[in-house]
């Protein structure tokens, strides 16, 4: 992607007009007066340079406010601190257990790092189903019941005997007060067992264990999956100090230096911040990037005024961010016959995954045509090629902000540590950076523009829920012995 593209002009869609479907024959192209209002329209998406470097600058900003411990409170982008100290330097070993609880299943896991081979194993697995009357019950029906999953997955691999540590991924909004303790701020995704919010789920897991009486685990250590996706890159790339997620909602973690975060005490080192950057926007600072649709989807979400950031990126409102713009375009006259269907009307009914589809080389405009007709659309000459540029405008919008996001954390990084060039790796998972054929191309492209002394690579997660909290409670301990061995030559 050349800066043409990233600056949002015309390198992109407009300048592809003539395709072929599968059949060889090219699709009807639209009128140039109906493509000159077409594009009027969707102008508002496209960023140009300068703009994505101002919103690279009013995210810098924001960090140091998530950061500082008198402006954290009142700051959108809560830059919170995860109490993981460290990333992998390849001599971890050990026997693991991770468990990832974020929805109607959650997984246990056995994971077995070997340092001679320099890899990271996951050995066993087993997903729980939790019943409804569990998920609307009390916290202790919960955590019994995943004290009993825990205890048969162990009985199965014959390591009830053994007292290992344990990852905890654990994914609704937490206060997390250090590395083994984490108070629930609230449940979300359809959870509602009493006595667990404002309760330390450390405690309430052990509690479960203790209840029983026929094993135990050995230290815990709570995992953002954000977090958990830098860690799982880190041991096959210790250069990686970045973790990002971009699927259903985004996300980014980095390593901070000590001296930074003010409200964890010590000066030393370093420590991993959950940036949670999809609320940047949240105080009105990106209103003058936000469209009439993004602010319709905003509206009509679950959450009005809250993630603004998430919500002009994420796979959870793509989909429906273009439903809207096609929704216009036909009543504007310019698709569909000007004919909308009681299917576009439908909410949610234009799937994220569509846009992927659609921008497919090759076979996108033959997909455009089924997804169409199958939302009961009259599809006329010219239309495809009209909803591939409405889905290309706005994936790569969502590219650009990530990259220019992901710029202000590397470079803040460069800076902060004194570096005329900062070489680092960025851990990366989420549908919308794998499944999109050019989105991964469009952030990384955007990045380099944006962050032009950082040398950037990209690696995508292994398992970043079950193989990453493994390893953020591997390095947990081998900084623990480290620190314990350190008190031992002190005291002689």
């Amino acid at each position: 992607m050349t800066s043409k593209t990233a600056n949002g002009q015309s390198d992109g869609p407009s300048a592809k007009r003539a395709r072929l479907d599968q059949d060889g024959e090219e699709e009807s192209q639209p009128s140039p007066a109906t493509l000159s209002k077409v594009e009027d329209l969707l102008q508002p998406f496209r960023l140009s340079v300068e703009k994505l470097r101002e919103v690279m600058s009013r995210l810098r900003k924001d960090i140091i406010r998530g950061l500082g411990k008198h402006t954290h409170k009142r700051a959108p982008v809560k830059m919170l601190p995860t109490f993981v100290r460290d990333t992998p330097d390849g001599t971890e070993k050990g026997d693991f257990l991770a468990l990832d609880l974020g929805g109607t299943n959650f997984r246990v896991l056995h994971v077995r790092v070997e340092e001679d081979l320099q890899k990271m194993v996951k050995m066993d697995s087993k997903v729980c189903a939790i019943p409804q009357e569990i998920m609307l019950g009390t916290g202790e029906q919960l955590f019994d019941h995943i004290a009993v999953c825990l205890a048969e997955f162990l009985e199965s691999l014959e390591l009830k005997d053994q007292s290992l540590p344990l990852g905890f991924t654990f994914s609704f909004p937490c206060d997390q007060k250090d590395i083994d303790k984490s108070i629930l701020i609230r449940w979300t995704k359809g959870f509602a067992c009493s006595g667990v919010e404002g309760e330390d789920v450390v405690r309430l897991l052990r509690e479960a264990i203790k209840r029983r009486g026929d094993y135990d685990i050995g230290s815990v250590a709570m995992v953002n999956d954000t977090v958990g996706t830098m860690m799982s890159c880190g041991y096959r790339d210790q250069r990686c100090e970045i973790g990002m997620i971009v699927g259903t909602g985004t996300n980014a973690c980095y390593m901070e230096e000590m001296k930074n975060v003010k409200r964890v005490e010590g000066d030393e080192g370093r420590m991993c911040i959950n940036t949670e950057w999809g609320g940047f926007g949240d105080d009105g600072s990106l209103r003058d990037i936000q469209t009439e649709f993004d602010v319709t989807v905003d509206k009509e979400s679950i959450n009005p005024g809250v993630h603004t950031f998430e919500k002009m990126i994420s796979g959870m409102y793509l989909g429906e961010i273009v439903r809207l713009v096609l929704i216009k375009l036909a009543q504007d006259k310019l698709l569909f016959g000007g004919e909308t269907s009681e299917a576009l009307l439908t909410p949610e009914s234009f799937e994220t995954r569509y846009i992927s589809e659609i921008e497919e080389e090759g076979t996108g405009l033959e997909r455009a045509r089924e997804i169409l007709t199958d939302l009961g659309l009259t599809v006329g000459p010219g239309d495809c090629e009209i909803v591939h540029l409405v889905c290309d405008t706005l994936s790569t919008r969502s590219a650009q902000l990530c990259g220019a996001a992901l710029a202000a954390i590397t470079n803040r990084m460069r800076v902060t540590r004194g570096l005329e060039r900062f070489q680092t790796t960025v851990g990366v998972d989420g549908t919308v950076y794998l499944k999109h054929p050019h989105y991964s191309e469009r952030l990384e492209d955007t990045v380099r523009l944006l962050a032009p002394k950082c040398d950037i690579s990209f690696l995508v997660s292994e398992d970043g829920s079950g193989k990453g909290a493994a390893m953020v409670t591997a390095v947990a301990q081998r900084l623990a012995i480290h620190s314990t061995l350190l008190e031992d030559r002190g005291s002689k």
